[in-house]
Parts: C-alpha cells; structure tokens; sequence
C-alpha cells in the first residue's frame, strides 16, 4: 500500500506543468513598418478592451503558437472598417529584439501603409459592408487645425518666433461617429532652439455650432537630458511622439476608439482612446519591449 502510495506520487510529480493558457478571445494588433510587422495591442472581451499578456516566456511562446503561426490571416483596419487582409510570416517572439512583433504581408484595398501612415489588424468580426473613412484634411480644416496649434503652444510660452516653422508627422480626418463630420487626429512638433522639441498629440472635433477644437491636448517640451541618447534631433524620426494607428468601435456603441502608438528608443507605447459622456478619455495603455538601446 506504501509503495502504491509513493507510485502516484511520483508520477504525479513528473507530469509537466500545464502550459499557459492562451485566450481565446479576439486580439487587436497594431500594423507597422508599412505592413510588414505586427505587435499585439490588446484583446476584446465582451465588447471591451482588455489587457493581453505576451510580455513572459511562457505566455509569449503560447501566443506566438496560437496567433503567429505562418499564414494567419487577420483582417485589416483603415479608416475604421475592414480593408484587405495581412497574413502572419514568422514569428519574432523569441528571437532577439524581437519583442512581442510578427513579420507580416499586408494586403490592404486601398490604404496606402508607410512609416507614420499605419493600420490596425485583428481577427474579430467586422462588418464588411461598412465603408472606412480615413483621408487628408482639405487646405481649409489645416488652415483651422493649425491655427489651434498655433494657439496651445502659444498656451505654453511659445514665442512666434518658435512657431515660425509648424511640423507634423501626421494629421488626419477621421468619421469617428459616422455623422459625415469628420474628427482630427494630429501630432505636431516644433524646435524653438537646436537642443530643444515641443511636440504636440491631440484630438480635435466640432462642437454644435461648428466650431472647431482640442478636445484632447498632450504637450510636452523635450531637451537633451530627456532622451536616451542625448540628441533630440532623434525625435525629429518620429520617436517620443504619439502617432495615429487607426481607430475601431470596439464597444460597437457607434463611436469608434482611436488607437495611438508612441514609439520609444527600446519599444513600443500603445494608447486607447474612448469618447465617454462627451469627453475623451485613456481607457487603455500597454508598452511593448523590444530589445535594449
């Protein structure tokens, strides 16, 4: 009785741990490097945005097996709404400043993905018949947007000499609510000196009477000590400022989250933006680690 006793206790003993389980639930990742590389965001659990774990060994290996397997296909998101597929090529978690990414072909209808002009990708479903809207803004709404900016770095203590020359990385219209009244997503960026940035990230829409404003405002003025590498001309690339990915309506409540990355020197931030009783507001925010500077 003893030794069948000590028999099951040793067999119990040698069964592998169990492996870490991988939700099911759908994933929303972010599409890079003009379409060539994928990082998970989050995941969706009952029309909300929930934190997906990737970031241990464990975890990371089980998501790469049940999500990154070659010729996964996710479709798509610009402007809101499906536009083609992307395809998963090989995983990088594992491998060596790989972080949480996937190499990746995308296939979109008629985005035209580059560096600062990126994308989401996910394998919920979405309504096909449903058209994005992603574009430019005309020459008026830039000529509106920018005096805004003009105005908040001049909130700041920017002189006019410093805004002299406006930069942007990205501005964008978007129809977050589909009322054909398009919403601005814009990331802006001056240098006053040669060792010194101001960058702005902001939200902007129309009030009733059709006025134009910042309804989200992220201002910060960046030097030397400030960066990692000690040269804010690194900033001038895109790095240390939040960008645009694209948006979704997640909650499937008619208006559609935006999705920001802001990318760092050893990986990536990811914000969630969600517009909550006429305001908006950060309902999510993760950080994805690369690989060390």
């Amino acid at each position: 009785m003893v030794g069948a006793v000590f028999l099951t206790a040793l067999v119990a003993a040698q069964k592998p741990a169990p492996k870490p389980k991988v939700a099911s639930k759908p994933v929303i990742f972010a599409v890079l490097d003009a379409g060539k590389r994928i990082e998970p965001i989050a995941a969706i659990e009952d029309g909300k945005i929930v934190e997906l774990n990737v970031s241990d060994a464990a975890a990371g290996k089980a998501f790469a097996a049940s999500h990154y397997r070659a010729g996964s296909a996710y479709s798509i998101v610009f402007g809101g709404a499906q536009d083609g597929k992307l395809t998963v090529v090989k995983s990088n978690i594992g491998t060596e400043c790989g972080g949480e990414s996937a190499d990746a072909k995308a296939i979109p209808l008629r985005a035209k993905l580059s560096s600062f002009v990126m994308a989401l990708a996910t394998n919920a479903k979405l309504k096909s018949s449903q058209a994005g809207y992603r574009r430019r803004p005309t020459p008026q709404e830039r000529s509106e947007i920018e005096k805004l900016v003009r105005a908040e770095f001049g909130k700041q203590g920017v002189s006019a000499t410093g805004l002299k020359n406006l930069r942007y990385h990205n501005l964008t219209a978007l129809d977050l609510d589909r009322d054909d009244v398009a919403e601005f997503v814009g990331s802006y960026w001056i240098a006053p000196a040669a060792n010194e940035r101001r960058l702005l990230f902001f939200i902007a829409e129309r009030a009733a009477d059709g006025s134009l404003g910042l309804r989200v405002s992220d201002y910060s003025a960046v030097k030397p000590d400030d960066v990692m590498s000690g040269d804010v001309k690194d900033l001038d690339t895109g790095v240390g400022h939040e960008l645009l990915l694209d948006v979704l309506d997640v909650d499937a409540d008619g208006v559609a989250e935006i999705f920001t990355i802001g990318q760092a020197f050893e990986g990536n931030n990811y914000n969630v933006y969600k517009r909550s009783d006429g305001k908006w507001v950060k309902v999510h925010e993760t950080y994805s680690y690369r690989c060390g500077y």
